[in-house]
């Protein structure tokens, strides 16, 4: 099959970036023909298709800044550079991601006004919610847009500001969901839960479908799992941010003695730091060499997030490369984990947190079995079966 795919950036980003790309990938270990679109960027990965791509466009002050707020909406170059590359290339398939703002819809409503199957991965509730996370204020969860995206002005739920909040009110009144949904030929989730919310904003049931993501699990194999007794610490991965729940995990390990190692950085790096107890250590971002040596020798890792999590890509790998999960009890997180691979504790609450840290740390668990479990359920084979029954199935209804 010829598969355009379309995210708005092509380089190791986010979680949507390195699915693309790990995406990329697969289809072309197994024979497919794949085209890249994306939007220009000094970061992006080299690509033989990167002549089609429109030009960067920011929020940021500077002269790029007007071209940025106008191009959610649409813009006369992502339309025509688009609709070459789909000349040029004749798809079977255009699989996009990411593409609000930067690129918009309007690449979605050209796939389908050529006759070419639309697929769509969902990443974040950009669909239902102007704010993408269903985050009233970035501070607590808030699910009004789902009947009423007006919401998105009373509260002034982008940004704090009037004018983003605006903006993203008037985006979503663009690209009506009734439209995406038309234009659309399968929305795929990476969990029931994620699936079940679109249904509720008012998508197709028999479009929605649920894959959960999957990761490159050659990375993750060990030559031997240390056994619980040599493992010293437990882990934190992620952005240092509210929704994120990494002010709730200081909180809580600061009443334990064990130690916590927290990979990533954000906004709340200083803050985090400041109130740190000393049995908590800071590392900063870290490659994937760096991330795989610290965490595969941690007892757990910690999933604390305070929002929807679509998945999480670091869980998956976590539990690949055997260390078991102690998750938030929100959004997906906790349909990855059971009783032989970790606990869920609730959201927000420091002493649950703390108390169910402390049951993880004296809990045995099997991290051989554990890894084992998570590479057959999150490999590429796995997931690439899955993605062409719905490639296939969606081929033969528009022939």
């Amino acid at each position: 099959m010829r598969i355009l795919l379309a995210n708005k950036f092509y380089y190791r980003r986010g979680g949507d970036c390195i699915y693309t790309i790990n995406l990329e990938s697969m289809l072309k270990k197994n024979g497919h023909d794949v085209a890249i679109f994306a939007m220009q960027c000094k970061d992006n990965l080299y690509s033989d298709w990167s002549k089609y791509w429109p030009s960067e466009a920011t929020f940021r002050p500077g002269p790029k800044m007007i071209k940025g707020f106008l191009r959610p909406f649409g813009s006369k170059e992502v339309a025509k550079k688009f609709a070459a590359l789909v000349d040029d290339f004749k798809p079977d398939v255009v699989h996009v991601g990411n593409i609000h703002s930067q690129l918009s819809p309007i690449i979605v409503k050209i796939a389908h006004e050529k006759g070419v199957m639309v697929v769509w991965s969902i990443h974040d509730y950009k669909l239902l919610c102007p704010r993408y996370d269903f985050m009233q204020n970035g501070k607590t969860v808030c699910e009004e847009c789902l009947s009423n995206v007006h919401a998105v002005l009373d509260h002034n739920c982008v940004k704090n500001s009037k004018v983003a909040s605006f903006l993203g009110y008037k985006e979503a009144m663009k690209w009506t969901r009734k439209d995406l949904d038309e234009w659309t030929d399968s929305f795929i989730c990476a969990s029931d839960f994620v699936s079940n919310i679109m249904v509720r904003g008012g998508f197709s049931k028999e479009k929605v479908h649920t894959i959960m993501h999957s990761i490159d699990t050659d990375c993750c194999v060990l030559d031997t799992y240390q056994t619980k007794d040599r493992r010293e610490y437990y882990c934190f991965i992620g952005r240092l941010s509210h929704e994120k729940g990494s002010k709730t995990l200081i909180e809580a390990a600061n009443r334990l003695s064990h130690k916590l190692v927290v990979i990533g950085d954000g906004p709340l790096t200083e803050e985090l730091k400041a109130i740190a107890h000393e049995n908590i250590e800071f590392v900063g971002f870290q490659n994937w060499d760096g991330i795989k040596r610290i965490v595969s020798r941690a007892r757990f890792c910690v999933a604390p997030s305070e929002w929807y999590e679509v998945l999480g890509l670091v869980n998956l790998e976590s539990l690949c490369l055997g260390v078991p999960l102690l998750g938030a009890n929100i959004g997906s997180i906790p349909c990855l984990i059971n009783q032989s691979n970790g606990m869920i504790f609730e959201p927000r609450n420091v002493e649950d947190l703390s108390n169910k840290i402390e049951h993880m740390w004296n809990a045995d668990f099997n991290y051989k079995d554990i890894a084992r479990i998570a590479i057959e359920t999150y490999s590429n084979n796995t997931y690439y079966e899955k993605l062409m029954n719905i490639y296939n199935k969606e081929k033969l209804s528009l022939a």
